[in-house]
């Protein structure tokens, strides 16, 4: 069982204890903790200069009819799911994929959220970075995190799931969406909506040597500058602009990109 010591020890390994950081995790691969998510937190809180993660609200989300073309989207293809959508609350629990941490940071007293209705983050000492989020630039809290000299933590995962490679999309230059959500009075249209994740992957070889990575019981923690990511991602998208998309031939984001 791993305790709040072993977890801490190997976050100092690390050696980012001023630095901010914005982290995505599954604890599943970390076996059996002791005291659950709030140890995995507590050690987090305890061991970097602030904390960033993603509390986003896909259930917040609608589809219209019609809308601009080219936008990755089928439209009036989610009526049922437009139903049960919800209007986003400052309270909304987190979605499930997110996983159980960045939950449990949303609800610690001394952390912040921001209110985008669909892409929103939840921080601790991180108030300056997180106040850079508006409603075009759903991102802006990760360029703000890099300027501070922030780092991507990834804890039992891999850059499929890193929101961070969507920031470096957007630098480089890559198509970005538009999507809608329910908010209390109106539908609010949300610019800068990402593409498809799931071939972020391969960017893990062009970041090997700038990659510092300790063992946490049975998983990883790995963490990348997000200065050096960035200039990764960028480089790559330049040199093949259809670099990091899926392969899946019905993904509608990455062969929107395509086409473009």
């Amino acid at each position: 069982m791993l305790t709040y010591i072993e977890i801490k020890s190997a976050f100092e390994q690390l050696n980012l204890a001023d630095r901010p950081v914005i982290v995505h995790a599954s604890l599943k691969k970390f076996g059996e903790i002791d005291g659950g998510p709030r140890t995995m937190l507590r050690a987090l809180m305890a061991c970097f200069g602030g904390l960033v993660m993603p509390t986003f609200t896909y259930k917040t989300m609608v589809t219209p009819g019609v809308g601009p073309p080219n936008n990755g989207i089928s439209y009036g293809a989610d009526g049922d799911k437009n139903k049960m959508a919800e209007p986003f609350r400052f309270d909304m629990p987190a979605d499930k994929m997110m996983g159980t941490l960045p939950e449990m940071l949303r609800k610690h007293p001394s952390a912040v959220r921001t209110t985008h209705p669909i892409l929103s983050f939840a921080g601790f000492h991180t108030d300056d970075i997180l106040i850079t989020q508006i409603i075009p630039d759903p991102f802006a809290p990760i360029g703000a995190l890099a300027e501070q000299g922030g780092w991507v933590l990834l804890l039992g995962v891999n850059h499929t799931v890193n929101t961070s490679v969507h920031y470096a999309e957007k630098l480089a230059g890559r198509k970005q969406f538009i999507r809608w959500a329910l908010t209390d009075n109106r539908v609010a249209e949300c610019p800068g909506f990402p593409g498809d994740s799931e071939g972020f992957g391969t960017i893990a070889d062009d970041l090997k040597a700038d990659t510092r990575i300790v063992e946490i019981g049975a998983a990883h923690a790995l963490a990348v500058p997000l200065a050096r990511l960035f200039d990764a991602v960028t480089t790559r998208i330049k040199q093949d602009p259809l670099a990091l998309l899926c392969q899946r031939e019905d993904c509608e984001r990455c062969n929107a990109v395509r086409s473009r």
